[in-house]
C-alpha cells in the first residue's frame, strides 16, 4: 500500500486543527466546559443540516417532549458536540496524571471478576460525544481492544490509532471480522458500540425508545461464542468531571430470537442515554433505515 503523504497541502486544516486540540488540552476543565458550549451555541444556528437531524431523532425518541423542549435538548446536545473538541483534545494529549483527576471508575470489580474467570468479554457501549476520551480512561485501567470504524479523515484517523495504541489500547477495525473474532477468543475486552444505522442486511427492526430502529444483530453473535460475557459500560460527562460505571453481566443473553437480543441491547442504550440524554451523539441519522413502505424520517 502507498505510504499517505501527510504533509499534502489538503491536510493543511487538520494540522491546524490538531495544533488547536494540542492547546486545548492545556486548559483547565472547566474552561473547556465554558468554551465548548459556546463554540456549540455557534455551531446550533450554522450546522442546519445536523441541527435538522438532532431535532427529528429526539422528537422521535422523546414523544411526550414539545417543540420547545426538544429545540432545548438539541441545544444543550450541541453544546456537547462543542465540549467533545476539548474532549477528544484531553483524549489525544492530555498527560496520565491529570487526567486521572478528571474521572471516578465505578464497579471495576465487574470487569476484574470476569478477567480472572477467564471470560470473552464484550464491553457494551454506545455513541455519545465522551466516547473517545472514555476510551482513553478505561485504558488507564484495563488493556482492551477498540472495534472501530475507520475516520474518513486519514490524517485524523492514523492520530487517533496512534494515540490508542501509545496508551495501551489495540485498534481492530469492525470490517476485520476475522481478527475481532481472534482478539475476542484471546480473552482481551473488546469495546463495541452496535448502535448505528448500517443499513438492513445484517439487522433487525427493534424498538428504540419504542420506534423500530434498525440494530446490527452482530453483539449476539459474538456473545454466542462459548464462555463470553456481555458487560455494559456507561460514561457520562458531570459538572466535576466523569463517571465511567460498569454493570453486571447480561443474563440470559443472547436468546434465539433476534428481535429479543436487540430489544434488549437498545433497552440498555436507553439507560445510559437518560442519564444525559444532551450527551448522545443525536446527530447521527440512527433512523435512517426505515421499515417496508415507511417513509423517510429525514
Amino acid at each position: 500500500m502507498k505510504k499517505q503523504n501527510f504533509y499534502h497541502p489538503k491536510f493543511i486544516p487538520t494540522w491546524i486543527l490538531l495544533l488547536l486540540m494540542k492547546l486545548g488540552a492545556k486548559l483547565p476543565f472547566k474552561v473547556q466546559i465554558v468554551i465548548g458550549s459556546a463554540i456549540g451555541r455557534v455551531l446550533y444556528p450554522l450546522l442546519g443540516k445536523f441541527r435538522r437531524v438532532a431535532l427529528v431523532n429526539i422528537g422521535k425518541c422523546f414523544a411526550d417532549k414539545n417543540q420547545a423542549q426538544i429545540e432545548h435538548l438539541a441545544k444543550q446536545h450541541f453544546c456537547s458536540v462543542g465540549i467533545a473538541f476539548f474532549e477528544v483534545a484531553n483524549c489525544f494529549y492530555l498527560n496520565d496524571e491529570a487526567l486521572k483527576k478528571r474521572y471516578k471508575l465505578n464497579n471495576r470489580d465487574i470487569l476484574e471478576q470476569a478477567l480472572q474467570q477467564q471470560k470473552n468479554i464484550i464491553l457494551l457501549v454506545g455513541h455519545f460525544t465522551t466516547m473517545m476520551l472514555a476510551g482513553r480512561m478505561l485504558a488507564q485501567n484495563f488493556k482492551f481492544a477498540d472495534i472501530y470504524r475507520p475516520q474518513n479523515n486519514l490524517l485524523f484517523d492514523a492520530q487517533m490509532t496512534k494515540q490508542f495504541i501509545k496508551y495501551g489500547a489495540v485498534m481492530v477495525k469492525a470490517k476485520d471480522s476475522k481478527t475481532l473474532l481472534k482478539t475476542l477468543k484471546s480473552g482481551l475486552p473488546i469495546w463495541y458500540a452496535p448502535d448505528q444505522d448500517l443499513g438492513t442486511k445484517n439487522s433487525v427492526f427493534a424498538p428504540f425508545f419504542k420506534v423500530p430502529t434498525a440494530t446490527i444483530n452482530a453483539t449476539a453473535k459474538l456473545a454466542k461464542i462459548d464462555n463470553t460475557v456481555v458487560i455494559p459500560l456507561a460514561f457520562v460527562r458531570k459538572s466535576s468531571g466523569y463517571e465511567l460505571d460498569f454493570y453486571p453481566a447480561l443474563k440470559q443473553y443472547p436468546q434465539a430470537d433476534d428481535n429479543k437480543n436487540a430489544s434488549k441491547t437498545n433497552a440498555i442504550l436507553e439507560q445510559q442515554i437518560l442519564q444525559a440524554p444532551e450527551q448522545y451523539l443525536w446527530i447521527h441519522r440512527r433512523f435512517k433505515s426505515r421499515p417496508p413502505n415507511e417513509q423517510s424520517f429525514y
